[in-house]
C-alpha cells in the first residue's frame, strides 16, 4: 500500500509539474518567444571535443546546443550542465554578461529544455572546463519532466518502451548503439573487401522457406493475396548463385513469430552470405576471420569480456563433431550405442525420446538439451543430422549427415551455415519431407519451393553459405545482457493490452 501511495504521489507531482511547464510555453509564446518556432542554431563546436582538447578552445568563443541536465540558480550567476549529444559541458551564467532581461528567463528554464548558447571557453576556479556564456536561444521548450532515476531491473520495461528518454538519461546507453552501427559497417567493409557483392531480395515472401521457423502473416491486398515476411533470404540469395553471381550477401531483418526472451526477439537483425566453389570449411574461416576483424576494428582487442566471462576471439576456434561433442558430455556413442542404449542413456539426462526415433533426430534432440549450455568459448560443432539440415549436403562418408556447422559462444548459437545442397533431385525429395511434416502439423516446416528447384536444375555450382545473427554478435561485443539492449525500439506489448 506504501509503495502504491508513493507511486501515486510521483504521478501527481509529475502531472502539476507538466502543468506548469505548458503555463511557461503559453507565457513564451503570448510574448512572441515560442521556441518551436527556431529553424535552425549555428553550432561550431562540440562538448567532447572541447573537453578533450580544450587547449585549442580555451579564451575562444564558441556556440554550441543541447539539453539543460542539471541547472543550480543562485542570485546573479548560475551553472548549469548541458548534454549535446556527444558529452556534457558545465556553463556559465551571470546576470551582467548577459542581454537585460535573458538571466530572469535563464532561471525560468526547466530540467530538459533544449538551448543553443554562445560563450567563452574558461576553466573555473575549481578546475572545470566550462564555457561563459554570453547569449543563449530557447530552441525547445521540455514540457514532460525528466526522471530522476530511468535505470536499473525495475524499469527495463520503460526503458526500452521510451528508448528517447532512456538515452537523454543514460547517455551511456547510445555508446552500445554507437558500437552497433561501427560493427555493422566492419562487417560490410570485411566482406567488400573479399569481393562480395551486396544485395537486396523481397522481405515479401509467397512461399515460407529458407529456414524452419513460424512466419508473419499479411495479405496483398491488390494481388489478393496471402504473404509471410521472409524468416530468411536463403533460396533467394543461392538462386543469385545460379544466375552467375560468384560471392554475395544481404544483412536485413528477418521476422519469425516465435517466442521472446532475452535471447529471442521476433524482428531481427541477420547476415546471409553465399560463395561459389566454397564449402563449409571456408565457411567456418570466413566466420572466424569476420569476428576478428570487427572485434580489432571496433574493440580494439579480440579477447572480451562477456557478462564476467573471458572470451577469447583470436585463437583458432574449437571444431567438433555433434557427435564428439555429445560423447565427450553424456558419454552417449551414436556410432557403438544401438538405438535402445542410446534411448535408455537419454533419460539419465532427461531426455525422452520416442521409441521410433530416428538416428539423426535423438542425435540433435540430445545436443540441443544436453550439450549446448557447455559451449562457452567460439566453437564450430559440424556434421548435423540430414533431418534438421534439408537445404545442406549430405557427408560422403555418412550419408545420415550433411556438411553443416553451427557457431556457439556464450552457450548461444551465433550462426548457421552449409556445404549448400545443389542437387534438385535430393532437394526435392527432402522439399516433400518438409511439405509432409507441415501437413502432420508441424508449422516450422519449409514449403515445397518449384521455383527454387526449378533454378537447381540449371545447376548451380559447389557454394558454401553462412548465416549470423548480427544482434547476437553485438550483445556479445558490448557486453549486454539481453537481446533489447542493442535493439533502439525492441517488440513491445502495448501497454493497453
Amino acid at each position: 500500500m506504501e509503495e502504491k501511495n508513493k507511486n501515486v504521489s510521483l504521478m501527481e507531482d509529475e502531472n502539476i509539474q507538466i502543468a506548469n511547464r505548458k503555463e511557461k510555453l503559453e507565457e513564451l509564446k503570448a510574448n512572441g518567444e515560442d521556441p518551436f518556432q527556431e529553424f535552425t542554431y549555428d553550432v561550431n563546436a562540440y562538448a567532447k571535443d572541447i573537453l578533450e582538447k580544450f587547449e585549442d578552445y580555451e579564451g575562444k568563443v564558441v556556440s554550441l546546443a543541447g539539453r539543460i541536465i542539471l541547472k543550480r540558480v543562485m542570485g546573479k550567476a548560475s551553472f548549469a550542465h548541458i548534454y549535446d549529444g556527444t558529452s556534457q559541458i558545465q556553463i556559465y551564467v551571470r546576470l551582467d554578461a548577459l542581454p537585460e532581461g535573458q538571466y530572469a528567463k535563464f532561471k525560468k528554464l526547466d530540467i530538459g529544455d533544449i538551448i543553443g548558447f554562445k560563450g567563452e571557453a574558461f576553466v573555473t576556479h575549481k578546475g572545470e572546463k566550462s564555457i561563459r556564456v554570453s547569449e543563449y536561444t530557447l530552441l525547445a521548450k521540455s514540457l514532460r519532466p525528466l526522471p530522476e532515476k530511468f535505470h536499473g531491473l525495475t524499469n527495463t520495461d520503460l526503458r526500452y518502451r521510451q528508448r528517447y528518454v532512456d538515452l537523454i538519461v543514460n547517455p551511456e546507453v547510445k555508446d552500445v548503439f554507437v558500437k552497433r552501427s561501427k560493427i555493422i559497417s566492419a562487417i560490410r567493409e570485411f566482406l567488400d573487401n573479399k569481393g562480395y557483392v551486396e544485395v537486396e531480395t523481397p522481405i515479401l515472401n509467397t512461399i515460407l522457406g529458407g529456414a524452419n521457423a513460424k512466419p508473419f502473416i499479411t495479405h496483398h491486398n491488390t494481388l489478393d493475396l496471402d504473404m509471410y515476411l521472409r524468416i530468411a533470404p536463403e533460396l533467394y540469395l543461392k538462386r543469385l548463385i545460379v544466375g552467375g553471381f560468384l560471392k554475395v550477401y544481404e544483412m536485413g531483418r528477418l521476422f519469425r513469430n516465435e517466442g521472446m526472451s532475452t535471447k529471442h526477439n521476433p524482428e531481427f537483425t541477420s547476415i546471409e552470405l553465399y560463395e561459389a566453389y566454397a564449402d563449409y570449411v571456408d565457411m567456418m574461416n570466413i566466420t572466424e576471420e569476420m569476428y576478428q576483424y570487427c572485434a580489432e576494428k571496433v574493440l580494439g582487442t579480440t579477447v572480451i569480456n562477456y557478462q564476467g566471462t573471458e572470451i577469447d576471439l583470436g585463437k583458432p576456434w574449437k571444431r567438433q563433431t555433434m557427435s564428439d561433442c555429445v560423447k565427450e558430455i553424456t558419454g552417449i556413442d551414436f556410432y557403438t550405442d544401438d538405438m535402445q542404449t542410446i534411448i535408455e542413456k537419454a533419460k539419465k539426462y532427461k531426455v525422452e525420446l520416442s521409441a521410433d526415433v530416428t538416428w539423426g533426430a535423438a542425435l540433435a534432440e540430445i545436443f540441443e538439451e544436453v550439450a549446448e549450455e557447455h559451449l562457452i568459448q567460439p566453437t564450430f560443432i559440424i556434421d548435423y543430422p540430414v533431418e534438421i539440415s534439408p537445404l545442406a549436403k549430405r557427408k560422403k562418408d555418412d550419408p545420415r549427415l550433411t556438411e553443416r556447422f553451427e557457431i556457439f559462444i556464450t552457450q548461444r548459437e551465433m550462426g548457421n551455415a552449409f556445404s549448400e545442397l545443389n542437387d534438385p533431385v535430393d532437394q526435392r525429395l527432402r522439399f516433400e519431407d518438409q511439405v509432409r511434416a507441415r501437413e502432420q502439423g508441424d508449422e516450422e516446416a519449409q514449403m515445397m519451393d518449384e521455383d527454387f528447384v526449378t533454378a537447381l536444375e540449371y545447376g548451380m555450382p559447389p557454394t558454401g553459405g553462412l548465416g549470423l545473427g548480427i544482434d547476437r554478435m553485438i550483445m556479445l561485443f558490448t557486453d549486454s545482457p539481453s537481446i533489447r539492449d542493442v535493439l533502439l525500439f525492441p517488440t513491445m506489448k502495448p501497454l493497453d493490452k
